[in-house]
């Protein structure tokens, strides 16, 4: 004997499509929207005052500039790690390992395929962030 669902079940129906998530940072084109939208609704008797519309502008600015930076910052950090290990290769340089001991070895290659460059020390590859000590080779 086979069940008919009733009338109101919806597991069969498709669900419709869930709406895009809305932004959780605010940037240029969230204030620019929000700006239009405070122009179409102002009071005509009271219009936007001019100056105030200026220094919202002013900070759009210095918000782009900021994010500018932030991003060069970011790109300079990323560059100068690449410099750090490539200058580390034939080293000999230590790390404490998983276990907490201290392994040292020479400094034979590295990786820049991940965010953090990997350098292969003694033949373990180790994130440059874990380098915890480099000696002169002798």
């Amino acid at each position: 004997m086979t069940t008919i669902p009733p009338v109101g079940d919806v597991s069969t129906a498709t669900a419709p499509a869930a709406p895009p998530a809305p932004k959780q940072t605010l940037d240029a084109e969230v204030f620019l929207q929000l700006l239009v939208a405070q122009m179409k609704n102002q009071d005509p008797s009271s219009p936007l005052d001019t100056n105030e519309m200026m220094a919202q502008t002013t900070q759009l600015a210095m918000m782009e500039q900021l994010t500018a930076l932030t991003s060069t910052s970011s790109e300079h950090f990323a560059l100068t790690m690449r410099q750090t290990a490539a200058a580390l290769v034939g080293q000999q340089a230590s790390y404490v390992d998983a276990d907490g001991k201290t392994q040292t070895g020479r400094v034979t290659q590295v990786s820049f395929e991940k965010g953090v460059p990997l350098v292969t020390i003694g033949g373990t590859a180790v994130p440059l962030d874990v380098v915890s000590g480099i000696s002169a080779t002798s």
